[in-house]
């Protein structure tokens, strides 16, 4: 039990940033480039974007596809979606 506390701690600090929720909450829509993603997050750089999203793909949160010159991002487990879905509607603008 205490590991499993410890993987929910961890993906919750995960969490606990606004532009990652912000990255996941355009991902509930649909799979994005980086590109389209950078539109729900204005107020970084794509820098630190793709740092984000590596973050989230490494913790096995998002998995990405090449297509072309361009990778698209989606979420990689639904209960994420259904997490991120519920703090979208009732948190998020």
């Amino acid at each position: 039990m205490e590991e499993k506390a410890r993987k929910i701690a961890d993906f919750l600090k995960l969490l606990a940033n606004e532009q990652r929720l912000l990255i996941l909450c355009a991902l509930l829509e649909e799979p994005m480039t980086v590109g389209r993603i950078h539109a729900f997050t204005p107020g970084i750089t794509a820098s630190a974007l793709s740092q984000h999203l590596a973050q989230l793909k490494t913790a096995g949160i998002l998995e990405s596809e090449k297509q072309g010159m361009n990778v698209r991002y989606r979420l990689k487990d639904q209960r994420i979606g259904g997490l991120i879905a519920y703090l979208k509607e009732n948190y998020c603008v």
